[in-house]
């Protein structure tokens, strides 16, 4: 059995022969080239995808190679795989496979008398070795060709980097190297998944945030490592949609990702290495502001505009107003669309990646001397209910700031319990993450309407047409807005009513 580490990256259709002309390449000790299709087998239910194995038949020269690969640890783009390689004899033939178990499982009739092609992928890759450092040989492998399936089909473009010697943090660093001048984003979708997607025709979709499984035997920072890793898959996952589809909700569970990034920094801080919040705050800041003006807009027609312009269909006012904000939404989400197809972003979950695949994050069993993750969790949560119940104080219905301050602190706690939730038993967790969710939209609903009379106004600019058309929208949201300020004094009881469990306590009942 052989372990096969690779970092893959996402590279756009017409940006090859910039990449190409990358000073690593010229200093390549060896390139070839060749042609590889590959047909993947599964049987009629999918028995193989639902239990993370892929069987590929590749045709290398005028042979077929048979290849057996379990999915065990994929991260960021970076993926560690055991596979299992024999010539293909014309049949399937598992002997190779010194995975007992596995081995006995593809040889039941159920399986191997079930087995039928289900995608094949088709493409030209072009391979380098790369030996940046002493004892470090990488070998880069650009692909380009198609996958298809059922008469659908979807091109192929990405770049692999492979480690044949050295350490994970050398992939790491060539990759940064390559995408100093060219957007590599890393690729979480491997060809195999993206085969099955056609296959099924599965559309795209926005990809919302999952629970973490951390566990209550990890370490601190190792569980903030599952967090934030988990936070960049939900981020990548949004990129593609949020570049190529108008739908919002991309760009939406994108600014959720980072905000939950920057939330768990936040949390994690006094456990966190020297230095990697400063390696990483600068570009989120700034990957959220491209996010939120477009986010901003959007809800400002969708939520703000719209309805009115539904209830008065012959004011042209509206008409007109809603145009000048569909202009500058657009405008956005272009904007929006040019920060993500930068090498900025690219650098920035790179680097993420390559900071949280090291130590201290990567440490042998056994070796931190941090606080049980309970102890810190309980402690941290009941810091961040502090704070709420500080700004639930402050609040005043007559100052719009104090209660964007609120709803950001109950935004706060609301993502550590998320993040802690599997660790607190029975259906308490979740009880508090809907009540929290509920005074967050109501508190959000307030921002809006505050905010967007602001948002209006620049839209509007001098135009005196356009200025009586915000005008008819804050008089028609106005009774809304003056129900919503009503219900604050019995929000703010409800979060002095708020009661998190103790982690320490609940887990030990939980166990007992």
């Amino acid at each position: 059995m052989a372990q096969q580490i690779t970092l893959k990256l996402t590279v756009a259709e017409d940006r090859h022969a910039a990449l190409l002309k990358h000073p690593a390449f010229a200093a390549a000790t060896g390139r070839e080239q060749h042609p590889l299709v590959s047909i993947y087998y599964d049987t009629g239910r999918l028995a193989l995808r639902r239990a993370g194995i892929l069987l590929r038949l590749r045709k290398q020269g005028a042979s077929w190679q048979q290849t057996v690969k379990r999915q065990d640890d994929s991260s960021g783009g970076l993926t560690r795989r055991p596979e299992w390689q024999t010539p293909y004899p014309n049949h399937f033939d598992f002997a190779c496979v010194d995975d007992a178990e596995l081995r006995d499982w593809l040889q039941r009739d159920k399986i191997a008398g079930r087995l039928a092609a289900v995608f094949e992928t088709n493409f030209r890759r072009t391979v380098w070795q790369l030996d940046p450092a002493p004892d470090t040989r990488i070998l880069v492998k650009l692909d380009r060709g198609w996958i298809a399936s059922n008469g659908r089909r979807e091109s192929i473009s990405e770049l692999e980097l492979q480690l044949v010697s050295g350490s994970i943090e050398n992939l790491y660093v060539l990759a940064l190297e390559l995408a100093q001048s060219q957007a590599l984003p890393p690729l979480l979708l491997s060809k195999a998944e993206r085969g099955y997607r056609l296959s099924l025709n599965t559309p795209a979709a926005p990809v919302r945030a999952r629970d973490v499984p951390i566990d209550a035997n990890d370490t601190p920072l190792a569980a903030f490592r599952l967090i934030a890793l988990d936070c960049l898959a939900h981020l990548q996952l949004n990129h593609d949609g949020a570049v190529r589809s108008d739908d919002a909700e991309y760009v939406h569970q994108m600014r959720v990702a980072t905000r939950r990034l920057r939330a768990a920094m936040r949390m994690f801080r006094p456990m966190l290495p020297a230095g990697f919040a400063e390696h990483l705050a600068p570009p989120l800041s700034e990957l959220m502001r491209a996010l939120g003006q477009a986010r901003d807009l959007d809800v400002l027609m969708a939520e703000i505009v719209v309805p009115v312009a539904r209830a008065l269909p012959d004011e042209p006012r509206l008409t007109d107003l809603a145009s000048a904000v569909t202009n500058r939404l657009y405008a956005a989400r272009a904007h929006t669309r040019h920060v993500l197809r930068q090498p900025g972003y690219s650098q920035l979950l790179l680097t993420a990646g390559s900071l949280l695949q090291r130590a201290p994050f990567i440490e042998p069993p056994g070796a931190s001397t941090a606080p049980p993750l309970l102890q810190f969790a309980d402690r941290r949560l009941h810091r961040l209910q502090k704070k709420v119940l500080e700004l639930a104080d402050a609040a005043r219905i007559d100052y719009p700031p104090s209660l964007h301050q609120l709803r950001i602190g109950i935004k706060r706690l609301r993502y550590a319990i998320e993040f802690f939730g599997p660790m607190i038993p029975g259906r308490s967790g979740a009880t508090i993450i809907k009540r929290l969710a509920g005074l967050q939209d109501e508190l959000g609903q307030l921002n809006d309407l505050a905010s967007a009379g602001t948002l209006l106004m620049v839209c509007a600019g001098k135009d005196a047409h356009l200025r009586e058309a915000v005008t008819l929208i804050g008089g028609w949201h106005g009774t809304r807005h003056m129900d919503l300020l009503g219900d604050i004094p019995d929000k703010l009881k409800l979060i002095r009513g708020l009661n998190l469990p103790t982690l320490e306590r609940s887990a030990a009942e939980g166990q007992g």
